[in-house]
């Protein structure tokens, strides 16, 4: 698509931006493709796959589709580094005046501050880039002057203001510090970052070794970035020795060709109280302006930069789909455990019905007792009672062997998990409908065999109900319940009835067990943990590859 510059600043060759409307296409789809993926469950790797999903969105939306869409836009220089480098005074000094809040008290810069010529406003003035904030236009404005709009510090807000000083071309955005206590304006800085045209990393002497302005070199080397360090608040006496000590270290890491400047430590950057003189940061004011009046140079800074964007897909988006992997091998796992369970208890309850397990305790004792001192009424209450029993308890073992698997699975250790309807009772409701529908529904078969029978001899449905089901859940303790019923109703009709209550048991059964195990699913099936994501990813990568 584009070609490399071979040094971070300057090339020889004549670069273009690809705008094709087929790539446009293939990035907003790989777009949508990022943003659906979802990493929910608690796994080592989803915390880093949740934050480099967020990070790669923001770029595209920030950065990547708008350049891509508005190649003639004006380049977005971020200035970006640690707590207390002198981001706000840097940027203050190259405007001019002050257009960013400085001082002693960190974090500093809470709502990140864009200033640009009043002729290129109408670039920043939508969500053409960093669509995620909200604006607040401040004009041109006299100290003490309020900006337009209020400005809450719980809203993502980008503050934009215009000055005469700023080069056509060019707008400057100091970013709030990239290791703030405050998380958000640490999320804010990184978003910040990835939608810049160029990084301008800052540090100071004091900390120019330290892990995070690396951390932010290297991550701008990866991305193949342009970008620029300023070494900040140099003592005079020691310039020389910390600016060359600065340089081994950036050749060291293969950072030997960045652009590098160096502002003196001033009493104007005590507190950050006041403005640098000019010439401390005339300079990189050069520099940037260069950038922006050199077509070559421009050009060189936008494909950079863009060209690093996509081709950081190639690792990135592979990273996602593994994450996207993974993620759906644990939900299987997950579902796995369950359907073991259920299986297994279901088989349980099964023998446990053939062993004639229902007919036992209140329910073998009525039927003992039946018809003498017990109605077909009490007998199919008895009976209905233990089955719902023998249901829970299969339900309730089921739940304690899933328990038990899961301990053992770092995916459902997340609440929406561990917190399974802790209440038996709505289970036991739940099987307790589910049996007496079975009741009335057998009632309603035993209805229709005694139907045709002569009037004058036919049966109560309700003693025929009584007996079948006596029959199908006693085993042979009830044994003569069956003899009994095909006196009443004839042995062919006796055969029927029991082979449609047998069918009719089965399929409550199932229903009854099948619920339960939905139920225990549904916490991990409202996750949406699904396989596609993976390849959507991707697929997605493959099509924008081929059209670059």
């Amino acid at each position: 698509m584009l070609q490399k510059p071979s040094k971070i600043g300057h090339s020889s060759h004549v670069l273009t931006l690809d705008v094709r409307p087929q790539l446009l296409n293939a990035l907003s789809a790989l777009r949508d493709r990022v943003a659906a993926a979802r990493f929910p469950l608690p796994l080592a790797g989803a915390p880093c796959a949740r934050a480099h999903r967020d990070e790669l969105l923001a770029q595209l939306d920030d950065y990547v589709v708008p350049r891509l869409r508005e190649p003639d836009a004006p380049l977005l220089a971020v200035v970006g580094g640690s707590t207390g480098a002198g981001k706000s005074t840097l940027v203050n000094s190259l405007v001019g005046r002050k257009v960013s809040e400085a001082g002693v008290l960190r974090p500093t810069t809470r709502v990140p501050v864009l200033v640009c010529h009043p002729q290129d406003h109408h670039w920043f003035g939508d969500r053409r880039v960093l669509p995620g904030l909200s604006r607040v236009w401040v004009p041109r404005q006299e100290t003490g002057d309020e900006p337009h709009g209020v400005v809450d510090h719980e809203d993502r807000v980008l503050r934009v203001e215009t000055a005469d000083t700023v080069p056509q071309g060019l707008a400057l955005l100091d970013a709030p510090d990239i290791d703030s206590l405050v998380a958000g304006n640490r999320t804010l800085a990184a978003e910040l970052i990835c939608a810049a045209d160029i990084w301008i990393l800052v540090t100071t002497a004091a900390r120019y070794a330290d892990a995070v302005p690396w951390h932010l070199l290297r991550t701008a080397k990866e991305h193949q970035a342009t970008f620029v360090t300023v070494l900040d608040r140099v003592p005079h006496q020691v310039v020389t020795e910390v600016s060359q000590q600065y340089g081994a270290l950036l050749d060291k890491a293969g950072l030997g060709d960045v652009p590098r400047f160096t502002v003196p430590e001033l009493p104007e950057s005590a507190w950050g109280g006041g403005l640098l003189p000019a010439t401390a940061v005339a300079p990189l004011r050069a520099w940037l302006t260069g950038q922006v009046q050199d077509p070559a140079a421009r050009q060189v800074a936008v494909t950079r930069t863009a060209h690093g964007a996509l081709d950081s897909l190639k690792s990135r988006m592979p990273e996602l789909a593994g994450a996207a992997a993974a993620q759906y091998a644990a939900a299987l796992r997950l579902t796995a455990a369950v359907d073991t369970a259920y299986d297994s208890e279901y088989a349980r309850v099964q023998e446990r019905l053939r062993a004639g397990a229902v007919l036992a305790g209140e329910a073998l004792k009525r039927w003992r007792s039946y018809p003498v001192d017990c109605t077909a009424g009490e007998l199919m209450d008895a009976l209905v009672e233990s089955l719902g029993t023998l249901l829970l308890c299969a339900v309730t073992a089921a739940d304690e062997h899933v328990d038990e698997a899961w301990r053992n699975e770092p995916a459902a250790s997340t609440p929406a998990l561990m917190n399974h309807d802790p209440i038996l009772d709505s289970a036991e409701h739940r099987i307790g409908m589910t049996v007496r529908r079975w009741r009335r529904v057998l009632e309603e078969y035993a209805e229709d065999e005694v139907r045709d029978l002569d009037k004058g001899g036919a049966p109560d449905a309700e003693v025929v109900a009584a007996l079948v089901a006596t029959a199908l859940l006693g085993g042979h303790r009830a044994r003569a319940a069956g003899e009994r019923l095909a006196e009443r109703i004839g042995v062919q009709g006796a055969l029927r009835l029991s082979d449609r209550a047998t069918r009719l048991l089965a399929e409550y059964l199932e229903r009854a067990l099948r619920t339960e195990r939905e139920r225990r699913l549904a916490p991990l099936d409202a996750l949406d943990v699904r396989a596609e994501p993976q390849a959507e990813l991707i697929a997605a990568l493959s099509v924008l590859e081929k059209e670059r």
